[in-house]
């Protein structure tokens, strides 16, 4: 394989407010997904070695993990797509053949236990040599929450972005392919290292934006003439579809939206005389004439921030801890237009850890619109142990109405109770 030169191209994309640089990987909800999908693809194997997954994609753990990936930016959009099972063809054949769906935990298994590029790479000739049909290189997506600086992404537009960068041929559903390019790619993610990262999403990125058709490559050969008229277009790079163009202010809407919720859970938090911790990564996000993290704790106090999951939960949204003490009283997880399913799991790694968890207020705090959502998530099976943690739905439009009231005549977490709605069994 051989590339022209891509610095020019890489600057250029890094720099683009809407290319997939910006708006996914810089995205400060990214690496919040990558525990919660850890987790859930532990589950998978869990109960595909004790058969109890069943026989059915529609409703089962696979499912949820699938979708928290495929509801991440445009980027994963379609993730979930070659797992849905397609009975004419009996495909993916992981749901009715036992031993290919034993094959498929152990590979989840091998990879999610191993941290070495040979295993992993190990692992999917493994997979490989069972033929399972309809089960090909989309599996990938999984194995990049699990090892990101060793899988790339997969999909359709970054296998395109990879032929048109390098004039290769590569196909989408066969792992040998798959692996050519994945060599491929970690040798220009070596290459321009300095300008991406050892996350192969950076690079995957690039390339989606090239195989969307955002960006041209380069010309190849050494024509000065057609590299010298590629440059001068990088500069006008193709604007996006009126629908990208939509998608993107979403996004961003949603970005700003889900700030501004936090800071009425931070205000009202300590209006209550609670001390208030913000997601770790979201307290430098300016909020007003300031930062979203002002007058909230730096730090969590050890006895929460050294429990099990720590990490995750560092990254709840907000949380009211009783006023210098360790005790958590109350989480709020905001999902404005994010994975619900990341947040429950958010709350999951803090209940199992602290002390007195049935005493523990837990809110997944959405747009009045999402409610449904909220409710068939909490309903599925996969969490059937959170229904014992009553987390609650607490709709913007009641929080909103209800904050600056609750702030000035509230106490405790009476009236945060009374405008929050239960999740019915």
């Amino acid at each position: 394989m051989t590339c022209p030169e891509l610095r020019p191209l890489i600057e250029r994309w890094r720099a683009d407010p809407d290319s997939t640089y910006q708006t996914w990987f810089l995205w400060e909800e990214r690496l919040k997904n990558f525990r919660s999908i850890r987790r859930g693809l532990q589950q998978v194997v869990a109960e595909m070695q004790a058969g109890t997954f069943g026989n059915l994609y529609k409703g089962s753990s696979l499912e949820t993990v699938v979708k928290s990936i495929a509801e991440q930016r445009q980027i994963f959009k379609g993730a979930d797509h070659p797992f849905l099972w397609k009975p004419k063809l009996r495909i993916p054949d992981i749901y009715e053949s036992r031993e290919n769906q034993l094959a498929f935990a152990e590979f989840l298994d091998t990879c999610a236990c191993c941290n070495v590029e040979k295993q992993v790479l190990a692992a999917i000739h493994r997979l490989d040599e069972h033929r399972i049909k309809g089960l090909g290189p989309a599996a990938a997506n999984l194995l990049y929450f699990l090892h990101p600086t060793i899988i790339p992404p997969f999909n359709t537009a970054i296998v395109k972005g990879y032929n048109l960068l390098t004039g290769a041929n590569v196909k989408l559903g066969k792992w040998g392919e798959f692996l050519a390019m994945r060599d491929g790619i970690v040798r220009l993610n070596n290459l321009y290292h300095q300008l991406l990262s050892n996350d192969l999403g950076a690079i995957g990125g690039l390339l989606f934006d090239i195989g969307a058709g955002h960006y041209a490559p380069p010309p190849r050969g050494d024509d000065a003439q057609l590299r010298a008229v590629w440059e001068r277009d990088l500069a006008n790079v193709r604007e996006l579809t009126a629908k990208e163009h939509k998608e993107l202010l979403a996004a961003r809407e949603g970005d700003c939206t889900h700030t501004e919720v936090q800071g009425w859970l931070r205000d009202l938090g300590k209006a209550l005389g609670f001390d208030v911790w913000i997601a770790a990564n979201d307290r430098a996000r300016l909020l007003g004439t300031g930062k979203l993290g002002d007058g909230c704790l730096a730090t969590l106090p050890s006895k929460v921030g050294n429990i099990e999951g720590a990490d995750a939960v560092r990254l709840i949204d907000v949380l009211w801890l009783a006023l210098g003490t360790d005790t958590v009283v109350a989480a709020f997880e905001v999902e404005h237009t994010t994975s619900i399913y990341s947040g429950i799991v958010r709350l999951l790694d803090l209940s199992t850890g602290v002390e007195s968890a049935k005493d523990l207020h837990m809110f997944l705090v959405a747009p009045d619109s999402r409610e449904q959502d909220v409710r068939d998530q909490l309903l599925r099976p996969a969490f059937r142990n959170v229904n014992s943690l009553k987390v609650k739905f607490l709709p913007y439009g009641a929080l909103q109405e209800h904050r600056e009231s609750i702030a000035r005549f509230g106490t405790g977490m009476k009236a945060i109770e009374a405008i929050a709605r239960a999740i019915a069994n």
